[in-house]
């Protein structure tokens, strides 16, 4: 299957910008997974803006 990191990037609200998998999702869920985390765009906006990732925050953030 090939990554179409072009067209993920427009969709992208991810704001860590020195990220090394910003396009690149299967990447981008992996490296979260792993941390125990979700992406950055499962967030609100605002939500994602804090960098926090926890799926706690994520549940603060959708109880809202």
């Amino acid at each position: 299957m090939d990554c179409k990191k072009n067209a993920n990037l427009k969709d992208c609200s991810c704001t860590y910008e020195p990220c090394l998998r910003k396009g690149v999702c299967c990447e981008c869920v992996a490296y979260h997974r792993a941390s125990g985390e979700l992406p950055g765009c499962y967030f609100s906006r605002e939500a994602e803006r804090s960098y926090d990732r926890s799926i706690a925050n994520f549940l603060r953030d959708k109880k809202d």
